[in-house]
């Protein structure tokens, strides 16, 4: 072949694969302008603009299926990407399967390839061990196709069956609803392991015109299932987001608690005895002691305490409007990331429920945070439990709300944890109370209390006015006489024995804590702890093979 003949199919071959890279552009461009303003006047952020947020900065991308439904259904328009991008890319330093649809491409429905393309990328994701990042914008199955799109093994369907054995796997799961998310759609940040969703956004089994049509029922979208709604009344949602970038911003967050981000060094905590600049609490440590009294009885924020002990700008609370008489949150302290379980000692009102008081557990702070500590164990996070509870709700209202159910479910959850559980009892630790947020009995590496900490199945007070109506009834029906004024004493006494075997040193004489230390002292106490409590645990090696004897 002659010079010029190679050199004429070299030019053939630059310019169709120039040509390629052309048409690749355009499909990165995704839908129509009309789209991408519809978008736009929304609030919300092109696919595109959402992965530059997400991902970290000039991080490779590798793009999977961006030809994927090229020139198949032109009866129904262009569908560039089938709507959906997917692909590999690195989020604080981890290597994620991003998939996320393309609200600017048909309402970023689902077409039989927008499928297909879902179920590849999880099953990459599967076999590489790759944490998976749902961004869903999605208005759900593109009904005019829905026998190719719903019924078989490989469909719509699947998607969700990925989702549970990926979930079984351990492998984590982040859903960001930043849009619509309706219908079957809807199950699949639901069986993510952390959902985050932006004001605005939808999620429902049903919109309001389908409910109207179905069950007659008048509703507007935010209350039917609004961001808000999902937060403060079901209790679906982890994470309030009021925009895309703030919920891009605590995704990124989020990643950044994962194991492998610490092993990348892009979160690598601080260690002790280290000279380099260590974080610092949000609030000074002193300040705890503005925060609490000795008798126990002050209300204070338990963020307000919590501030005193993890590192500032680190913490990120889950379920923040739902279940408020407990705080459930990620931080980090001295720069190791941790799960946090804390008793909240304000009043709070509740959508859903109305007042609740301080210290108590009810049915739905028990939910969320055995939710809570499911997720820790998924992403490998040693939890600390902060102590100052009265106990579980009780009452009619409270045994119709399935207090016992969930009770049983919180202590369920904190008996089968598998991480590390430090346990600090900052005040009260009073009966089935101790069991939930993890006492003595459910094996905490380590338990410390402060001097402030009290210990009983129930409190002096009712302790005595519990044991006096029991034999009050008792001289009632004859099986035993006493006077009032007897009564009155033995009430005293049973009092005075309760509260000296409530003081901490009555507790701590007898092993029921591992120390008792200053409440100044939490954050230096934990530093060390958390690193011992992160030493592999030992694992039985020998075999003697065959002895003879």
């Amino acid at each position: 072949m002659s010079r010029s003949s190679v050199s004429g199919t070299s030019e053939v071959l630059r310019a169709h694969c120039a040509a390629i890279a052309k048409e690749e552009a355009l499909l990165r461009e995704g839908g129509s302008k009309a789209g991408h303003e519809r978008q736009r006047k929304m609030g919300r952020l092109p696919v595109r603009d959402r992965l530059g947020h997400l991902l970290d900065k000039d991080a490779q991308f590798f793009e999977i299926g961006l030809w994927a439904a090229y020139k198949m259904y032109e009866q129904w328009g262009k569908i560039p990407a089938a709507g959906v991008v997917t692909g590999i890319g690195n989020v604080t330093g981890v290597p994620c399967m991003i998939i996320a649809n393309d609200a600017t491409v048909k309402a970023g429905a689902f077409f039989p390839q927008t499928t297909k393309k879902v179920i590849r990328a999880q099953r990459i994701a599967f076999e590489c061990s790759l944490p998976i990042i749902y961004l869903v914008d999605s208005a759900g199955v593109f009904l005019p196709m829905q026998d190719e799109i719903f019924p078989d093994e490989d469909d719509f369907g699947r998607i969700f069956r990925n989702n549970s054995v990926i979930s079984a796997f351990g492998i984590p799961q982040f859903a960001a609803i930043m849009g619509n998310c309706v219908a079957g759609g809807a199950y699949l940040p639901v069986l993510c392991d952390k959902i985050l969703m932006t004001k605005g956004s939808g999620l429902y089994l049903a919109g309001p015109s389908l409910v109207k049509a179905a069950i007659g029922q008048v509703i507007d979208a935010e209350e039917l299932g609004g961001a808000q709604m999902h937060a403060e009344v079901s209790g679906t949602v982890d994470f309030f987001e009021k925009d895309d970038a703030s919920c891009l911003k605590r995704l990124r967050s989020l990643v950044a608690l994962l194991p492998e981000a610490e092993a990348t060094g892009s979160a690598q905590p601080v260690r002790s005895g280290q000279t380099v600049s260590a974080p610092k609490p949000a609030k000074e440590p002193n300040t705890i002691y503005d925060l609490i009294s000795f008798d126990g009885q002050k209300n204070y924020d338990a963020r307000d305490l919590l501030a005193t002990i993890i590192d500032a700008d680190s913490m990120n609370e889950y379920k923040a409007d739902y279940g408020k008489t407990i705080v459930t949150l990620y931080a980090r302290i001295n720069g190791r990331p941790v799960g946090i379980v804390a008793n909240q000692r304000l009043q709070v009102r509740t959508k859903k429920e109305g007042i609740q008081m301080g210290g108590v557990i009810y049915a739905d702070s028990a939910d969320k945070a055995a939710r809570f500590i499911m997720d820790c164990n998924q992403t490998s996070l040693p939890i600390i439990f902060f102590q100052d509870v009265t106990g579980f709700m009780v009452g009619r209202d409270a045994e119709e709300s399935g207090i016992i159910r969930s009770g049983a479910k919180l202590v369920n959850a904190v008996s089968n944890s598998i991480v590390p559980k430090i346990t600090v009892v900052v005040g009260g630790s009073f009966g089935a109370g101790n069991y939930a947020m993890c006492g003595k009995a459910y094996d905490p590496r380590f338990i410390v209390a402060w001097p402030t900490a009290r210990y009983a199945v129930m409190g002096a007070a009712q302790a005595s006015d519990t044991v006096f109506a029991i034999l009050a009834r008792a001289r009632e029906r004859g099986d035993k006489k006493a006077t009032h004024e007897e009564l009155e004493d033995l009430r005293a006494k049973v009092k005075q024995s309760y509260e000296e075997q409530t003081d901490i040193r009555y507790g701590a004489a007898r092993g029921w804590v591992d120390a008792i230390i200053q409440p100044h002292e939490t954050r230096d106490v934990l530093i060390p702890l958390l690193e011992y409590v992160s030493r592999p645990m030992p694992k039985a090696h020998f075999h003697s093979g065959v002895i003879q004897v």
